[in-house]
């Protein structure tokens, strides 16, 4: 873990950016004393917009909106 100054860490910017994208952990501090941490950020990489839903090969008939009779005498209770 390196510690830099304020004064050295502006005039070193892109050098100190470099080492903590490899991993290092930078350290700045104000007068000896540490005020920040400089450290590589992980973000994820971007991907492919992803079809939500676990029934993505779902077909729906054709005659789907189409009344079954016996469904219908169930609903009305005509026997």
């Amino acid at each position: 873990m390196a510690i830099h100054n304020i004064h050295d860490a502006k005039s070193n910017l892109s050098r100190l950016l470099e080492q903590a994208a490899a991993g290092e952990v930078v350290v700045i501090a104000k007068a000896g004393k540490p005020i920040a941490k400089l450290v590589a950020y992980d973000a994820p990489e971007p991907r492919e917009a992803k079809r939500i839903g676990f029934m993505l090969d779902l077909v729906v008939p054709e005659d789907f909106d189409e009344l079954d009779n016996e469904v219908t005498t169930l609903f009305e209770g005509k026997v």
